[in-house]
């Protein structure tokens, strides 16, 4: 079934063809498990590095602080391999047992359901564009265009705000659907109220702030928020092929902090391109961008524009702003 997207897509799907030669395209969408593998134990790495920091230091906040943030990053970017599950490119076989079984694991860290995660995201790429039938947009796009408003997603308020979405997106969905994301959600909190309580069971108060609490409410909020500000915020409503922004490459920095998942226009361009391969798909597309006029944004620039010049999410920011 031709969807929303793919038929806005068609404009410029030719651009796109001369844009990659198709052996290079082909190489591209190559998926590499023992890849992927490594980026999730890279993951598990920085993670007990942090609680062993905590553990060993943590009455030193320039040790403990540091270790939190990394903490929360490493919990948000479970987020980014249940999304790489969603499009099946962890292992070459779509239908592997390693997809059911990694999204529902991969989701637990994040209190996120698989089950609701996967439909949600899906529409969300089926109807790119649409006001109404994107869940992205339709539910969680702050619809307060106000600073105060827009900062409680850098907050703890980010969870009541998201699961509220989820609610609203589900009212939709198959009644066996919905019953299986109940049960799933009920795992995730169940999971996230064992955690604190044993630790503080076990290490005291002060482990469980800064080992659970603060990374989950304090940092994974504005993980989650600056990503989405790099997503579809800063767009040209008139260009299909500019409905998302052009994150300018960081291979030091914010590739490795949110697992290339700052690529992604380039993403919904190529679903099936895994995450390793996208910084590589970035450079393919830079005449097709420019042709675009899509300049390349920075978390900063785009951070700046969102809070501070207050301008509304899925407009190009480019143009002067509206008189009030």
């Amino acid at each position: 079934m031709s969807t929303p997207w793919d038929q806005a897509a068609q404009a410029f799907r030719s651009e796109l063809a001369a844009a990659v030669p198709t052996e290079r395209l082909r190489a591209l969408h190559r998926i590499v498990p023992w890849r992927h593998a490594l980026t999730v134990l890279r993951q598990l790495v920085l993670l007990a590095a942090a609680v062993w920091l905590v553990l060993e230091h943590g009455a030193l906040w320039y040790a403990w602080i540091p270790a939190s943030i990394v903490i929360g990053f490493v919990i948000f970017d479970f987020t980014v391999l249940v999304h790489e599950v969603v499009h099946e490119v962890v292992v070459s076989r779509r239908e592997s047992l390693w997809h059911r079984v990694l999204g529902h694991v991969y989701a637990l860290p994040s209190g996120l359901s698989f089950s609701q995660f996967r439909r949600w995201h899906l529409d969300h790429h089926d109807h790119l564009g649409t006001d109404d039938a994107d869940p992205k947009r339709h539910y969680l796009t702050p619809k307060i265009v106000k600073r105060s408003y827009k900062a409680l997603y850098l907050t703890a308020a980010l969870f009541p705000i998201y699961f509220r979405a989820a609610r609203r997106a589900a009212r939709g969905y198959p009644d066996a659907l919905r019953r299986r994301i109940a049960w799933e959600r009920r795992a995730a909190i169940l999971l996230h109220l064992a955690i604190p309580a044993l630790l503080w069971w076990q290490l005291g108060w002060a482990a469980a702030l800064k080992l659970h609490l603060l990374p989950v409410f304090a940092v994974f909020p504005v993980a989650f928020t600056l990503n989405r500000l790099g997503q579809h915020y800063d767009i040209d409503p008139e260009d299909p092929a500019h409905w998302g922004s052009v994150m300018r490459p960081s291979p030091l920095l914010w590739d490795r902090i949110f697992l290339w998942s700052n690529y992604h226009i380039e993403h919904h361009y190529f679903p099936r391109v895994p995450m390793y391969h996208l910084p590589a798909l970035h450079r393919e597309l830079r005449g097709f961008f420019e042709a675009h006029g899509m300049r390349p944004r920075t978390y900063g620039g785009l951070l700046f524009d969102w809070l501070v010049k207050n301008r509304a999410p899925h407009t190009d920011w480019s143009q002067p702003e509206a008189p009030a």
